[in-house]
């Protein structure tokens, strides 16, 4: 309660808070990396806005006086049912990335991370976002990320992207699905299948009461080559992601409705790979009694893998793996912390009931540095114990400290 009183108020200083000269209260809804409006109006328009930092200027020139730079650590805990717990610190399980980027002209910006961990290569985002008519940009935009091509380009906190979630570690891998646990309980798109990576390109729309993306890609972390693809059919771009967003205003609630749809299929060493899966996904962020309030619901559909090919949204070969899933967090100390809730209920491929139960919530130390707390219980069918034990990560907890400046 002592620290709750004197909960301190502080300015985060990322990438693009140092370029605005904005706090990240200013484009993040409830705490980082939620967006709100505002978030959604400088992602759109290619992280081209800035503030009162210091500009180089020329004929056809301007950018900022700096390259920004910012860094995200993580550390923590998780506890799992029947298996040891796991300590992740910075670099050794936990997070550790280094950001730079930020305006390249006047229509176009750039977005990169080294990490150390997870392990992989530079990542990074080029948008190419020119204003072609009042309030309505629409470029293109090249990217290889650690996600898939939804995180190129994204507006809604539903979980569309792994980027934009309601907490900072999404759990570990669960047996049953595959999905991580704690987002797989609150999101469909989580549920369905972890992202694996995406090299492509997309062509975008964002106006502020819409955005549109169509892109095509290659399912590989950024700079690998998948074992047994030639470089030939990785540059083919085989997987193709559409998504479409409204947003408009209920009641005083900035709200989003969406559908996304993955589809195509890659032949690797005569095997055929798939991704195929819709998700419609809808939110509302606003306030409740004065208490910041969001709310997220969304419901996936993959169909089963065949003879021909394997889905990788869906492995089972008897029907279609669903999802349904609905979450709200509640600011209960506005600015300072919120609780969480979130319920899904799911079939996998084999028929199977997967359905979970997720309760959490968060504390700003600061603007940049947050502690979370997140329990997943998981049920149905496919948690059945076996011969009276319990299955391994069935109930998972996993308390956080994350770091960005």
């Amino acid at each position: 309660m002592a620290a709750v009183a004197f909960a301190p108020e502080a300015s985060a200083v990322p990438v693009f808070a140092r370029q605005t000269g904005m706090a990240c209260t200013a484009c993040h809804f409830q705490h980082f990396p939620l967006l709100n409006g505002f978030g959604r109006a400088f992602k759109a328009a290619g992280y081209t806005m800035m503030g009162a930092q210091d500009k180089v200027e020329g004929e056809h020139l301007s950018i900022p006086g700096n390259l920004n730079m910012a860094v995200l650590a993580t550390a923590g805990i998780t506890t799992s049912s029947n298996t040891a717990s796991s300590l992740f610190v910075p670099g050794s399980g936990g997070e550790l990335q280094l950001f730079f980027g930020g305006k390249v002209n006047d229509f176009s910006g750039f977005l990169s991370e080294f990490a150390t961990a997870p392990a992989g290569a530079a990542s990074g985002k080029l948008h190419l976002m020119p204003e072609v008519a009042p309030g309505i940009h629409a470029g293109v935009s090249v990217f290889s990320v650690g996600q898939d091509a939804a995180s190129m380009m994204e507006m809604l906190n539903t979980g569309a992207t792994s980027v934009h979630r309601l907490m900072g570690n999404r759990g570990p891998a669960s047996v049953v699905s595959g999905s991580r646990t704690h987002t797989g309980a609150y999101s469909a798109r989580q549920y369905l299948a972890d992202e694996v990576g995406g090299t492509g390109a997309a062509l975008n729309v964002n106006a502020d009461n819409f955005q549109v993306t169509v892109a095509r890609e290659a399912a590989a972390a950024p700079g690998a080559v998948p074992a047994g693809v030639s470089v030939g059919t990785l540059g083919g771009l085989n997987y193709q992601y559409i998504r479409g967003v409204f947003m408009t205003d209920i009641a005083g609630f900035d709200s989003g409705f969406g559908i996304q749809n993955f589809s195509g299929n890659a032949n690797a060493a005569g095997v055929n790979t798939a991704h195929k899966a819709t998700i419609i996904d809808a939110q509302m962020q606003g306030a409740l009694g004065g208490m910041p309030t969001g709310f997220y619901a969304s419901y996936g559909t993959a169909p089963a893998s065949n003879a021909a090919e394997t889905n990788t949204y869906n492995t089972g070969t008897v029907g279609s793996k669903n999802s349904f899933n609905v979450a709200a967090e509640f600011g209960v100390l506005p600015g300072a912390a919120t609780v969480q809730v979130a319920l899904r209920s799911a079939k996998l491929g084999n028929g199977l009931a997967d359905n979970a139960i997720m309760v959490g919530g968060t504390y700003e130390l600061s603007q940049n540095m947050e502690v979370t707390l997140h329990y997943t219980t998981q049920s149905g069918a496919a948690w059945n114990a076996v011969a009276g034990v319990t299955p391994v990560g069935k109930n998972v907890t996993t308390l956080l400290l994350e770091t960005l400046f």
